[in-house]
């Protein structure tokens, strides 16, 4: 199993989100994810809710990664620098990443009753529709992250013959255009 990873700079621009959100789901629909399954509009609305928080945060760009565990005999297709295009086929757990020029931590709130309220629930979404989420400092900001379709924590993942723990699957992976 490889692990895909394509990312997509981000302007510190609201409408940068429907942008973010497009892209998502043209690279899903070419790596064999049908854009009406559930875990295409699960992973579309947690992009959505991801990017917003970091462009209306920090005001700062920020780079949107999406990493998918992919097998070469499956459904999609992936251009892999030639005319030829090679089937992928999306195996595992995705994994959504939004870095940005902030230190400062994701704070999940809680919005209240009041249906007049239209913010404060992006956490809390990324929180119910994900398997596992986080952050962690990256260089000068940070990096959040969320799993959709991730097995439970306790288990490993074998790579080449050797179990590695699910907090170091995602790695050092090689960036695809």
């Amino acid at each position: 199993m490889q692990v895909l990873q394509v990312q997509l700079a981000v302007q510190a621009d609201p409408a940068e989100v429907g942008r973010a959100r497009r892209w998502v789901r043209s690279r899903l629909l070419n790596h064999g994810v049908d854009p009406e399954a559930p875990i295409a509009e699960t992973v579309v609305l947690v992009v959505s809710e991801l990017v917003t928080n970091a462009v209306v945060h920090t005001g700062c760009p920020a780079v949107l990664r999406l990493l998918m565990p992919v097998d070469g005999a499956g459904g999609g297709r992936e251009q892999d620098g030639g005319d030829a295009p090679r089937a992928v086929a999306v195996v595992g757990p995705l994994r959504v990443e939004v870095a940005d020029a902030s230190l400062t931590a994701p704070a999940p709130r809680h919005a209240g009753s009041d249906a007049e309220a239209t913010n404060g629930r992006g956490l809390e979404l990324v929180e119910l529709l994900c398997d596992r989420w986080g952050w962690y400092p990256d260089g000068s900001g940070k990096r959040v992250w969320c799993e959709i379709g991730a097995p439970a924590p306790a288990e490993s993942l074998l790579v080449g013959g050797v179990a590695v723990p699910p907090d170091e699957r995602w790695g050092s992976v090689p960036v695809a255009p």
